[in-house]
């Protein structure tokens, strides 16, 4: 373990913001560079001797948090990062985009602020990548058998990295004109630079993967004809059919999903654009949908200049401390949160439905309606009599999604069963009906958060290894039926 007095003697410290009104001027990561490390050896320290380590089972992953606490504790940067990748094939995602739920496992969070593990996480791959401590790995051998990862999200590239190290020879397939999925085009930059994907992806060619941009499979490519050519398929395509909001006046323009708004934003971070076809300048902007997703588009708006942001929320506004009846240590409770994105401006407008949206008149949005609701013996139910409407020149809908693309026909095509909730169904290898066709990530799960992504990829490659060669030595953190204490 770390130092045995470490949670008695120092407080829980975290990562330095730039200014709101700086970083909002920029697209670069919200934080000061640097501001980690001279603070990271002491909160290291405070990882206790807990006996049993929840935050083992409060990540997906199965992260051995207190081993790469101990290390970072004592600086031993190259064997904190060894253990860190012997369970995460990509810290730095995690360690900037996850919720982390292992904090609110950590045993120290019973009654005091928890270890800043996703902080030392980030802390200990940054230096890994410093100071080379990140090398390809190359398999000693090939297998000789051919495998197909369709999507390159972080499910595609866990299960990809995993399958090629393991010898096979692996092609990704994307459809977009990026390798990334959502990391490339759904998560904004001053949350994560693409830097970080660009240098994986560096790695991952040096280890042997093949990737193959702007081929959508079931439509630029049959999935018949990517069956014949490989020995197996892994499907990570994500779940990408956006709920909508069927009210009068949706069809008003300005309204978008934010799968709409957010990648335009990145690509003119990558180049493609001098200014984003759909931009909130000037604008004032309603988001509707108060998670992550949304945070997302708040923080974009202010980057281009919007004149006003409000962000919408349906529930109620959660609570600022755990529930320790309805959400008990070390369950992952839903707490009020304030991210980058808020603290940089906007309102934030809680129990409210979107009734319907008026424009002008050459069709453009110009007001949101709105009333407030309440649960009424369970269900939620409008308050009279508290109508009212905002102005609203540009909105997005984040509302989360609801399955599959099953428009592309690669469903149809592959012949995969469905279960109850519309996702792809899988047995306990990630194995679909059809054998030799493997899915894993938000495809097979849901929507969900990174570290299931990468801890999904990660199994559908051991259960892919073990079709082709009958055994695996492959790691499998996690069943289809497993349900960690986070989520």
């Amino acid at each position: 373990m770390a130092d045995p007095k470490g949670f008695l003697n120092h407080g829980r410290e975290v990562a330095t913001s730039r200014p709101a009104e700086e970083r909002k001027k920029d697209w670069n990561e919200v934080y000061v560079p640097g501001s980690l490390l001279p603070i990271i050896s002491k909160q290291a320290s405070r990882c206790m001797d807990c006996g049993i380590p929840f935050c083992h089972n409060g990540c997906p992953l199965g992260n051995l948090i207190p081993e790469w606490n101990d290390y970072a504790y004592r600086e031993d940067w190259g064997a904190a990062s060894d253990r860190l990748h012997a369970t995460n094939n990509f810290p730095e995602f995690t360690g900037r985009l996850c919720p982390a739920p292992c904090e609110s496992a950590c045993v120290l969070g019973i009654n005091q602020p928890p270890v800043t593990i996703k902080n030392v996480e980030v802390s200990i791959i940054d230096k890994a990548w410093e100071t080379g401590d990140v090398a390809p790995q190359i398999p000693e051998r090939l297998s000789g058998k051919t495998v197909a990862v369709v999507g390159s999200g972080p499910a595609g590239l866990a299960a990809a990295q995993q399958l090629t190290r393991a010898g096979h020879t692996v092609a990704v397939y994307e459809r977009a004109d990026r390798i990334g999925g959502l990391l490339r085009y759904g998560i904004p930059e001053f949350k994560m630079e693409k830097r970080h994907i660009n240098r994986r992806i560096e790695q991952m060619r040096a280890e042997g993967t093949k990737f193959r941009t702007g081929v959508e499979i079931g439509r630029d490519m049959p999935a018949t004809a990517l069956r014949k050519r490989y020995d197996a398929v892994v499907l990570a395509v994500g779940a990408t059919t956006a709920r909508d909001l069927p009210v009068p006046g949706r069809e008003l323009k300005g309204i978008h999903q934010a799968m709409e708004y957010l990648p335009l934003a990145n690509k003119v971070q990558e180049g493609d654009y001098v200014s984003p076809p759909i931009t909130a300048e000037g604008k004032h902007v309603v988001v509707i949908g108060g998670g992550d997703t949304g945070a997302d588009c708040v923080g974009t708006a202010h980057r281009q200049g919007a004149a006003s942001v409000t962000q919408l929320e349906i529930m109620p506004r959660p609570n600022d401390e755990r529930d320790p009846i309805a959400q008990p240590w070390p369950t992952f409770p839903m707490l009020y949160k304030v991210t980058s994105a808020h603290e940089e401006g906007g309102e934030r407008v809680y129990s409210v439905s979107t009734t319907h949206f008026e424009g002008d008149e050459d069709g453009n949005v110009q007001w949101l309606h709105l009333t407030e609701v309440e649960f009424v013996d369970g269900k939620l139910t409008q308050k009279p009599g508290t109508e009212r409407k905002i102005p609203a020149q540009l909105v997005t809908l984040a509302m989360g999604f609801t399955g599959t693309d099953r428009e592309n026909g690669l469903v149809e095509q592959f012949g995969l069963e469905l279960d109850e909730r519309g996702n792809i169904a899988r047995d306990a290898d990630f194995q679909t009906n059809v054998p030799g066709v493997f899915v894993a990530g938000d495809a097979g799960r849901g929507q969900s958060l990174i570290v299931w992504a990468i801890a999904e990829g990660r199994s559908a490659a051991r259960g892919c290894d073990r079709f082709l060669t009958g055994a695996s030595a492959l790691p499998a953190p996690i069943r289809p039926t497993d349900r960690a204490l986070a989520v």
